[in-house]
């Protein structure tokens, strides 16, 4: 039997002025699915969102569930959007607790606390949260009435790896338990971990989905050297001098099409050719160079998308 489809949107067109946010995006997600949406800034990930969630009108079809967003019992959505401002002044207890009262039936608070790491603080006003401890308590408002469908937009936003991992671990708990997760992050390592299929949004359309391990086997390229260097390395010179593919990415030069077996041989031009090496990693392709390939713009230190410059890898 055919699984049933939890999301589907279809032919989803919004624009806002002349601003185009979607621009037909279609997409199906079968119900228990982790579905990672990833993209630039403006590429219209939480557009769809809001879209998905019925918050946003739009031109198009969109069902959750078999029907129309506004018809879904909102007991069996979740939903934690990009911003969120709870009141400073209730605890983290008090206000997962505020949110399990607006359903009839709930998971219980303290449980809730405990999957997103706060049980230690849950007695701490949310204004004196880290600002980690106050995204893992907004995550937790979404998960309290223990729905059929969440979305997730940038869950982990702030949050130290270990607290992080920790939700990865929750978010795979819910999936294995048959919760549909829809997902959007700058994080290609929690998309690649997380997700079962992923869709890359560019200029408000759908250019590619499909599973982490086969978008990297289509878009991916081919394994590659990462070499940290001094400042004053010129990644276009190097490429015209060693007659080889070398661009730069957050501080480190990347050579591509770098078998294992030639490492050294790469390392010893780059040294004969003046170059101070630091350190180097040999790399497979990951979702990273995907999204760098099918985007034209990189992910800077802390995840977020930035415009590549000319000559610079991922340029279009």
């Amino acid at each position: 039997m055919a699984e049933a489809e939890a999301l589907v949107a279809d032919e989803v067109r919004k624009q806002y002025g002349d601003a185009v946010a979607l621009d037909g995006v279609s997409l199906s997600v079968p119900e228990g699915e982790v579905f990672g949406l990833v993209g630039p800034n403006g590429a219209g990930k939480t557009t769809l969102v809001r879209a998905l969630t019925g918050t946003t009108p739009c031109e198009g079809t969109v069902r959750v569930l078999g029907a129309p967003p506004g018809d879904v019992d909102p007991a069996r959505v979740g939903l934690l959007p990009q911003s969120f401002h709870p009141a400073d002044r209730l605890t983290a207890r008090e206000l997962i607790a505020y949110y399990a009262g607006l359903y009839d039936e709930t998971r219980t608070v303290g449980a809730v606390l405990d999957d997103v790491g706060l049980a230690d603080a849950a007695d701490t006003w949310y204004e004196n949260l880290s600002g980690g401890q106050q995204r893992r308590a907004c995550v937790g408002t979404a998960l309290v009435n223990d729905p059929d469908v969440l979305f997730l937009d940038e869950p982990t936003t702030g949050i130290d790896p270990a607290g992080r991992r920790s939700l990865w671990t929750l978010v795979e708990d819910l999936a294995a338990g048959g919760t549909t997760v829809l997902l959007t992050s700058h994080s290609m390592a929690e998309v690649e971990r997380l997700a079962d299929r992923v869709g890359l949004l560019r200029d408000g359309r759908l250019v590619a989905v499909g599973t982490p391990a086969a978008l990297i086997a289509d878009h991916g390229g081919d394994s590659h050297l990462l070499v940290d260097v001094g400042p004053d390395v010129d990644p276009a010179a190097l490429s015209t001098t060693l007659d080889a593919d070398v661009t730069a990415r957050d501080g480190r030069l990347v050579v591509r099409n770098v078998a294992l077996a030639d490492v050294g041989s790469v390392v010893a031009d780059l040294e004969a050719h003046g170059v101070d090496i630091d350190s180097f990693t040999w790399a497979e392709p990951d979702l990273e160079d995907v999204y760098l390939r099918l985007t034209g713009e990189a992910l800077g230190p802390t995840g977020a998308a930035a415009p590549v410059a000319a000559g610079e890898e991922g340029e279009r």
